[in-house]
């Protein structure tokens, strides 16, 4: 994810900064508790489009996922 555009981008939602899941290739939003995806390079920064992260951090761990930020 270039770094730059990282920068500008927020979420749409609670216009809260972002930060990058390299192994979900999404677009975290810890204020809205939002992942936005990134597709062929293009960060996809629709509320529809999002995925709801989990409360339970535990239970994402649980699953193989991780809210690492990288």
């Amino acid at each position: 994810m270039d770094k730059e555009l990282l920068s500008i981008l927020v979420c749409p939602v609670s216009k809260a900064a972002l930060s990058y899941n390299k192994d979900t290739e999404e677009l975290i939003c810890e204020a809205s508790g939002l992942a936005y995806p990134i597709l062929d390079g293009i960060p996809v920064m629709l509320e529809s489009r999002a995925r709801v992260l989990s409360e339970d951090k535990s239970e994402s761990k649980t699953n193989g996922k991780t809210s690492h930020n990288d």
